[in-house]
Formats: C-alpha cells, sequence, structure tokens
C-alpha cells in the first residue's frame, strides 16, 4: 500500500475547511441548520386572553345536605314504627295522637299553627336556595388557563395580595382591604405626601395587581384614603 503524497497532508498549525452538507442530502436542512427558526418568526406573544368568564364553584354542601337526610330517616322511622304498631292492635303514640287532635281542633288563625307554617316555609325556602345557587362564596374563580383544571382564589388571600402592594406605595402607613365578589374596597392612610398623589399611585398600582390576581371577573376598586388620627 502506497503512503499518501506530502501534498495532501495538512500542514501542522493549519486549519482545514470541512466539506459541508448540502441541503438536498440532509432532506431536512432548516431543522437542522436552524433548530430555532419556527419560533423565531413567530409573533410575540400577545396579552393574555381572558375568554369567557368562569362560573363560581359549586358546593358540595354536605353538612346541610346530611343533616336533611338524618331529619327524614328519624322522622320516616318513627312514622313506620307508629303504623306498624297501630296494625298490629297497639294504640298509637301519644305525640301523634295529641298532635292530630290539636291540628283538629286548633282553627288555622291560631298562633302556633300560623309560627309552624312560618317556620317550615323558611326551612323549605331556605332548602331551595342551598339547592339553586353555587354556594362557595369566599372562592373567586380564575381564568382557565388548561381546559381540564380549573382554580379559585380565596378572598382573604386577594385581600392579603392587594393590601401587600398597597404598603409599596410611598406615604402609605397602613391598608385595610376587603374583597368582595364584585369590588375591592381598599382604605389607606397616609401620614405623608399629598393624598391626590397617594390616591393616583394606589389606583396604578392596585389595578395592575387586580389584573395579575388572574381573577375571571377582576372585582373593581373602591380606593379611599386619608389622615391618621389624632392620638389622645
Amino acid at each position: 500500500m502506497s503512503e499518501p503524497r506530502d501534498e495532501e497532508r495538512p500542514a501542522e498549525g493549519t486549519t482545514q475547511r470541512l466539506p459541508v452538507l448540502d441541503q438536498q442530502e440532509t432532506g431536512h436542512g432548516d431543522e437542522v441548520d436552524r433548530p430555532d427558526s419556527q419560533t423565531a418568526h413567530e409573533p410575540p406573544p400577545g396579552p393574555e386572553d381572558e375568554g369567557e368568564p368562569e362560573g363560581r364553584f359549586w358546593s358540595a354542601r354536605r353538612v346541610p345536605a346530611g343533616i336533611v337526610a338524618l331529619l327524614l330517616l328519624g322522622l320516616t322511622g318513627l312514622f313506620l314504627y307508629d303504623i306498624v304498631s297501630v296494625r298490629a292492635g297497639r294504640p298509637g303514640m301519644y305525640w301523634r295522637r295529641e298532635l292530630a287532635d290539636q291540628l283538629a281542633e286548633r282553627p288555622l288563625d291560631d298562633t302556633w299553627v300560623l309560627v309552624g307554617a312560618g317556620v317550615t316555609a323558611v326551612l323549605g325556602l331556605w332548602l331551595l336556595i342551598l339547592a339553586a345557587t353555587p354556594g362557595l362564596r369566599n372562592v373567586l374563580p380564575m381564568r382557565r388557563r388548561h381546559a381540564g383544571v380549573r382554580a379559585g382564589l380565596h378572598r382573604d388571600a386577594a385581600a392579603t395580595a392587594l393590601r401587600d402592594r398597597a404598603m409599596e406605595v410611598a406615604g402609605v402607613q397602613a391598608a385595610r382591604v376587603r374583597v368582595r365578589r364584585r369590588r375591592a374596597d381598599v382604605r389607606a392612610v397616609s401620614h405623608f405626601r399629598e393624598l391626590d398623589d397617594v390616591h393616583t399611585e394606589l389606583d396604578d398600582v392596585l389595578a395592575d395587581a387586580v389584573r395579575g390576581l388572574g381573577l375571571s371577573r377582576p372585582p373593581s376598586l373602591s380606593v379611599r384614603v386619608g389622615r391618621p388620627g389624632r392620638k389622645g
């Protein structure tokens, strides 16, 4: 085997150009040579898409449902026992016979009859309201980022976040925040600076803070700034 000629060997200390693969040979030249080309031409991300407002979270209402179920179970059991006792030839329960006599003798406009009817109507209305309303008023729904995931923010947590942002404003000595479903009430105390300047800055800072909470229905802001009261 013959050795390669000296002119084919690269000299020491020199650089040699490597062969460049043709785009057609690679088959995916853009993906190999420029791996970030797909994202480089994408438009910058725009503002967050709020989408349709999310509804409130529905409460399981285990406690009211359990109480009503236990009451109905106990009442049904008493009536069933009384019916079986009467069918067996024994006298009915005293309370049922007394209740039947009272209902037969008392007129409809009697005080106790009206009170009992009123309590029963209020209880029925309360149960209907519980069944028709979502509940969980203290949880504010947040914007949905994923189809199968829902998130909520507690009112106290939202109030704490807004209060912390309000305390960052220069001149604010104390702040009290109360977050409701539709409105956030902010009461701040400023011990220096002009009240109008503090109020304007609070409006801007808290508006940005409300947007940062990511709520589906951002509450409106009600900001009030005052001076601290005199001691003594």
